[in-house]
Parts: C-alpha cells; structure tokens; sequence
C-alpha cells in the first residue's frame, strides 16, 4: 500500500455503506495472498495479525495467544508481506498490549509510519476468564492494558477497533473512545482446527445485541459489529445481523481466509487425484 488511509476517510466509506443497508466486512489476512484475494473480494478493512501466520500454517488460531513467538515481531514481518500489496483497503494492525518490552506509544506510531491504517488488540487476555483472567490483570497485563492502547492509538488518529468479549470489557473499551467495537462470540468453530465447543446462534445475537446497545448508550457514533464463535460463514453471519438490530457488520478471520482455503484447497486436489490415464 503506497499510503496509508486516513480515519476520516474510513469512518467516511463505512457510514456510507451503512447508510446504503450494506453489511461492513472486515477480514484477517495471514499471507499476502489472502490480503490479495480479500481487496479483489470487496473487504472493507484487512486485519493483520500474529494468528493469521499460525492460522495459515495449520495451526490453530488460539496459537496467537500462547507465548508461540514475539506477537508483535510477528505483525511486523507480516507488514512486509501484506502491506505492500494492498492497493487501496486500509490495513487494521493487531497490537499486544501487554508486550512489556515495548514502548506503546512509540510502538503505535511505527506502526502508523508503516502505513497501517489503525489497530486492534490482538492478542488479547480478553477472552480468558476465572483465574487466569484475574491474575493478568493483577499482574498489570490485564485488558486495562488494550484499553489504554486503543486510547493511545485514538491519540494518534488511528483508527480503533478493539474486541470485547463480555460487557464488563465493553463498559471498560468504551471509556478509550473506540471507533468501531467488535462482539467477540469466541473463537471460530468449522474446519479442521476450529474449536468444536461454541455459543449458538441465537445466544452469539443476544450478546452482540447486549453490547450494542450499551455502546451506543455510551456513544451513538461508535460502530458496533460481530465476530467468532458460531459465525462460520456468510450464513450464520446473515443470521445474527438479521436477529440483531443495529449491529451493522462482521470481522471475519478464519471464517474468511482458512476455512476458504481448506475447502477449495481439499476439493481442487480430489479432482487432480481422480485424473485417470
């Protein structure tokens, strides 16, 4: 990408979308030929970040979350990869907040020199719960911490697009002013390495619906769409936003490169292999 998009311009191309009755459609991209054939399909916003190199790989995505690897080190050899063949989508970068080697503030504004077009807190402890949960954050690496990055990032005029899992976090992320706020309905099931435990449908509905409705109490600007769990395809996604209202879009990962290319992937070498002589 020679530039990097501004926030206005696309908060612009997003309410202009909404006000056409179209779904916003944000993608993870692993590869560079993901963040290729995403831009060809139409995908408002390309979202890069370290379970897209494991996810692509074969491994599953969870990978992102577990100390496999420096996550920022790895969102930044896949900016090499995925920015300079992006045209003219703007590129949402996933920050772990928690790195403690990193200086976030200056963090963040590399990223934005870069040419990434605004952020997400991927990785995130947000969607550990219980014990593990509380240690985090009394350790200071909880999501207090993705908070303030989005804050910082907000600072910097980038775009902010964090995840929340529950409604606690969405009071929390609201307090830094997000842009776009993604109900997150866990990790995505299908394939073969999602996970095969998930909240239905309906329940993925009521949750995003909870959470959109206290955003948009808090702030009615701020965008709200939905991600994960049972939301596979295009189907299950068409489902929660008809059974919702005013969630207005999805962030698809595997749902948009890995389980797309594993079926075509499957079913153009079963045809090679069925050539006869």
């Amino acid at each position: 990408m020679d530039q990097r998009i501004e926030r206005s311009e696309i908060l612009k191309r997003l309410r202009a979308k909404i006000e056409k009755g179209q779904a916003i459609v944000g993608t993870g991209a692993g590869t560079g030929l993901s963040a290729k054939c995403e831009e060809r399909g139409g995908t408002d916003m390309i979202i890069c970040y370290n379970s897209g190199m494991f996810r692509m790989a074969g491994r599953s995505s969870c990978c992102g979350v577990l100390p496999l690897g420096d996550a920022n080190s790895i969102l930044l050899e896949l900016a090499d990869e995925i920015l300079p063949i992006v045209k003219n989508t703007p590129v949402i970068a996933g920050v772990y907040a928690q790195d403690p080697y990193r200086r976030m503030k200056c963090f963040l504004q590399e990223i934005k020199d870069l040419g990434f077009s605004g952020v997400q807190n991927f990785p995130s402890v947000g969607g550990f719960d219980g014990r593990m949960g509380r240690e985090f954050q009394e350790v200071g690496m909880g999501y207090d911490r993705e908070v303030e990055m989005v804050k910082i990032a907000r600072d910097l005029d980038l775009l902010t697009t964090p995840y929340a899992w529950t409604m606690e976090q969405a009071e929390k992320m609201m307090t830094a002013c997000p842009d776009i706020l993604v109900a997150h309905c866990g990790c995505t099931t299908g394939g073969t390495i999602g996970v095969d435990t998930a909240m239905t449908l309906d329940e993925a509905a009521k949750l995003c619906q909870e959470i959109h409705d206290y955003v948009k109490s808090v702030n009615p600007e701020t965008i709200v769409i939905c991600h994960g769990g049972p939301l596979e395809g295009p189907k299950d996604v068409e489902y929660v936003l008809k059974h919702t209202k005013g969630v207005v879009g999805f962030y698809g990962a595997s749902s948009a490169e890995r389980l797309p290319a594993e079926v075509a992937i499957t079913n153009t070498v079963k045809e090679f292999a069925q050539i006869m002589l």
